[in-house]
């Protein structure tokens, strides 16, 4: 099937927009590269300071005639998707072995877990998160003794955070190593319906905690298709992760197969070998469209609209929203997965998973096949799936048959005819929504405002009775300069009850909202943000404003709206306390939501 012409106009007008920059970087990555390997240029005395802790791998490394993979890591055992990663290294450095080379961890890169600041005041420091993995990547790898790079991440910002430091430490390979999403627990419509009680005062604590711990229950990722599993997804078809690696349960044998597999394979990559696989040739704009296209054909996570045009930036590419728009145009939503439907990762795996639909888009013309990925050439090696033969893995072709097609359903027939997300330009700004789980007669509201500065406050509202009518709920001053642009997740329950009420309701804010969102219509990144003066700051209570995810715009229909001042209010508060001193430097300087909130790149 040929590509799609609006997919070839996409790529065609990115690498347009980005030849200056692409150029550029790419020059720098060459003649990084052409330097040979790193090592070549310490001192032995500064490879003796590398190599002291190293034993028997000691000699292999002064010798200097085998690749030396650096190990970045995020492990910490308070984050269940990364609790796995403890055991990593160990096995990485075996394999590295046996294959007549080392390893060795360079760095630890830090990693919050969302879920656990959800509604906090932690949630600030979330999204700047990514920046500081980045700077971390960079100082992990600037000791140049590795010839590849291994990235061991799955969550929120800690993938976004590793792709842009591997992208400025393009010249050398890497390879994203996932440790895979936990069993299947308490069902994820269940779980929220005990959250809505809870909202409602109709269980108490006791019922909500025992409802959260069966469903967060064990190691490895949570199973719902939030942030976390969109950057796996977007990880394989973006060709960094081996084909079908994405979704293998944690501490399995074809799990520890797949990481072994992994760390030989950096090793055959590098520059002292026959097919040198650099991070640079393999983020290029074809690569960021396919991830673009994942995303719209899973319906997956808001939150990669803000970390995809920062991960391209730091490979010299330009990624807009308008992008985003012309690719959903054209792609259709093939998968159902909870927040979505009811089914969770584990069931979209069985059903088929990414090597069916990475099989499916090729046949309709929707991802571009011609890829340099990790595992060789071309984005049909992905329509393969690994099988462990003799505690080796091996790659098979996949079923070309959905099993089971109310979770995953083919291109020519699929959820919907254009993908999960939807761009919003009006008198309000610039922002998004994710309407893969909203159901389409609520994609347009039309309603009297409340505004809000705080998430707590809608929640006190609520619990006084004071939405009776229905509402568009106005959360303001939430974005990256204000105060970091923390997700407002937890306002689901509370806005999901008054829907389920029979109220039109909606949400309006220049913060984010979870990758797991989706039930109540959300106009979200909203750009510029109320803190910079943006339209949302000269809304009033009782203004009429319209959300209307069919046409794609966002407006005040209040007469006079676009002539009032903006509010300033005072964010003196959202300076300290939980560590939102060490930002300031952050706020100050953060650019713009549409362009992917960035600080170092």
């Amino acid at each position: 099937m040929p590509l799609d012409s609006t997919i070839a106009k996409v790529t065609d007008a990115i690498e347009a927009r980005s030849e200056t920059r692409r150029a550029t970087y790419l020059d720098r990555m060459r003649r990084a590269a052409e330097e040979g390997p790193r090592r070549a240029h310490l001192t032995c005395g500064n490879q003796a300071h590398a190599y002291a802790a190293m034993g028997d791998d000691q000699g292999r490394l002064a010798e200097g005639l085998s690749a030396n993979l650096g190990i970045v890591t995020a492990y910490n055992d308070m984050l269940s998707a990364h609790q796995p990663f403890e055991r990593f290294p160990q096995i990485i450095r075996d394999a590295a072995r046996a294959a007549g080379s080392t390893a060795q961890v360079a760095g630890g890169v830090p990693a919050m877990c969302d879920g656990v600041t959800q509604g906090q005041v932690g949630m600030e420091l979330s999204l700047f998160s990514r920046d500081v993995i980045a700077l971390a990547t960079g100082v992990s790898l600037s000791h140049n003794v590795f010839d590849a790079a291994v990235y061991l991440g799955v969550c929120d910002k800690i993938v976004p955070g590793l792709v842009i430091g591997a992208a400025t430490f393009g010249y050398i390979p890497g390879i994203f190593l996932p440790a895979g999403p936990m069993t299947s627990g308490l069902p994820n419509d269940e779980k929220s319906k005990v959250r809505q009680q809870f909202a409602t005062g109709e269980v108490g604590r006791d019922k909500l905690m025992e409802a959260e711990m069966k469903s967060y229950h064990g190691p490895g990722t949570c199973t719902f298709y939030g942030t976390a599993n969109s950057n796996q997804m977007l990880m394989e078809i973006m060709g960094l992760h081996l084909p079908g690696a994405s979704f293998v349960n944690p501490n399995t044998p074809l799990r520890d197969a797949l990481t072994v597999a992994g760390a030989k394979r950096a090793l055959e990559i590098t520059r002292l070998g026959n097919d040198y696989r650099p991070v640079c040739d393999i983020l290029d704009a074809k690569a960021f469209v396919n991830g673009i296209v994942g995303l719209m054909a899973t319906g997956g996570s808001t939150n990669l609209v803000l970390h995809l045009p920062a991960m391209a930036r730091a490979a010299g590419l330009e990624i807009t929203l308008d992008d985003f728009d012309a690719i959903s145009s054209v792609v259709p939503l093939m998968a159902k997965v909870y927040p979505n439907g009811l089914a969770d990762v584990n069931h979209f795996h069985a059903a088929g998973g990414l090597q069916y639909l990475i099989a499916e888009l090729l046949d309709a013309g929707l991802v571009h096949e011609d890829v340099k990925t990790v595992a060789g050439d071309g984005l049909s090696l992905y329509t393969q799936e690994p099988k462990l033969k003799d505690g080796v893995v091996t790659f098979e072709p996949a079923s070309r048959e959905t099993q089971n097609d109310k979770i995953l359903r083919p291109a020519s027939a699929p959820f919907q005819k254009t993908g999960g997300l939807s761009q919003m330009h009006g008198n309000l700004g610039h922002g998004m929504m994710k309407v893969s789980a909203v159901a389409p007669e609520r994609h347009v509201v039309e309603a009297p405002c409340r505004i809000f500065h705080d998430q707590d406050d809608v929640k006190a509202a609520f619990k006084a009775g004071e939405f009776t009518t229905d509402t568009i709920v106005v959360v303001r001053f939430q974005g990256p300069k204000a105060n970091g642009m923390p997700e407002l997740h937890s306002l689901t329950p509370t806005l999901a009850v008054l829907q389920d009420r029979g109220l039109k309701v909606a949400l309006v804010t220049d913060g984010r909202m979870s990758g797991a969102s989706g039930k109540v219509p959300s106009a979200i990144h909203v750009s510029p943000e109320a803190a910079s003066g943006g339209p949302l700051a000269k809304l009033r209570d009782g203004d009429i404003v319209r959300v209307d995810a069919t046409a794609g715009t966002l407006s005040c229909l209040t007469e006079g709206f676009e002539d009032r001042d903006p509010v300033v209010v005072d964010l003196t508060g959202n300076g300290h306390g939980v560590g939102r001193e060490l930002f300031a430097a952050f706020r100050e300087n953060v650019g713009l939501a549409s362009n992917g909130a960035a600080v170092v790149v």
